[in-house]
């Protein structure tokens, strides 16, 4: 028998054949530190994601309203050009009934320019002041419904891109839930809230707009946190925010980064907040709303409620804040 050296790739071959397949396969199962920090990184690019979701819904809404305002407005001019149309034809069946120029009407009108019509009808000599007059209204509406036509489908087009949008970025949310979740039940902690919670009593030292505002967020506690939610039943971040200051008479605009965005000139140092005062967090994909005595509200994240915990919880993630 022959002996030598084992070729490299033989030895590797037979090695892996005297390991157990189970030990070769099996994932370590991530420790509860690992599962915490896991969860931390899927809820900071959910706030993110969630936030590109709201500002696509809006400016989809957006979209749509334009295109509803244009559409509406195309039909009127529609209804204008089709009744100044019919007196264009009344005035071709009377001028050629009264036997003036019997040969140049039929063949003007027929023409599918109506600015070569009315010069036509200029150089006829035939027309009358009135009837030149309801020519050249016919010629502007007539020109004013193609703009119209095409601004509507333009705002159209621009809704059809944005619901796209809206879509995509409701997939990875959807795909970013169903992560979280899973690892919120193996952590014991997932809390699917209730929508009909009564919540707490506010009872800080707001005044004004400001305890209004509080007075509502404190109501909704125990909600649960829905992507997309602006009540009654459930809330994202901002959608909170915007209800609670709604309820006090001031119009925030939907989403975080439209609340930061608004708040330009109402910036206000973290170290000075007061009741009320809207509270950012880095990359802006989170805001609360501080109670007073160290304490905010706010809607979390998926899996968690509407809930009262101390600013300390925030650490040193606050980009600042914004007093509507």
């Amino acid at each position: 028998m022959r002996f030598g050296r084992v070729p490299v790739a033989t030895g590797l071959a037979f090695g892996l054949m005297l390991i157990p397949m189970g030990a070769a396969t099996a994932d370590p199962k991530p420790t509860l530190a690992q599962a915490k920090a896991k969860l931390d990184k899927l809820n900071d690019k959910a706030d993110k994601v969630v936030d590109r979701y709201n500002t696509a819904t809006e400016r989809y809404k957006k979209a749509r309203s334009t295109y509803g305002e244009l559409n509406t407005s195309y039909k009127r001019k529609l209804a204008t050009v089709a009744d100044l149309r019919a007196e264009v034809v009344g005035m071709a069946v009377s001028s050629y009934q009264a036997g003036n120029d019997v040969t140049s009407w039929p063949g003007i009108f027929g023409s599918p320019d109506p600015q070569d019509m009315l010069a036509g009808l200029a150089l006829a000599g035939q027309v009358s002041q009135e009837k030149a007059e309801k020519l050249a209204a016919f010629d502007r509406e007539n020109r004013g419904l193609k703009v119209e036509r095409g601004k509507a489908q333009k705002a159209l087009q621009d809704a059809d891109k944005e619901r796209d949008a809206v879509e995509k970025e409701r997939s990875e949310i959807l795909k970013l839930i169903k992560d979280q979740k899973k690892l919120l039940e193996k952590l014991g902690a997932y809390n699917p809230g209730n929508p009909n919670s009564v919540g707490l009593k506010y009872t800080g030292p707001a005044s004004g707009s400001a305890a209004a505002a509080l007075r509502f967020a404190f109501a909704q506690v125990g909600k649960p946190y829905r992507f997309g939610g602006t009540g009654p039943g459930a809330y994202d971040c901002s959608g909170l925010t915007q209800a609670a200051w709604r309820a006090a008479g001031v119009s925030l605009p939907r989403t975080t980064w439209q609340q930061w965005s608004w708040g330009a000139s109402r910036k206000v140092d973290i170290k000075s907040l007061q009741p009320g005062d809207l509270i950012f967090s880095a990359g802006l994909g989170h805001v609360s709303m501080y109670a007073g005595n160290g304490q905010i509200v706010h809607a979390p994240q998926t899996g968690d409620v509407v809930k009262v915990v101390k600013l300390s919880a925030y650490g040193s993630t606050l980009v600042g804040a914004v007093r509507p």
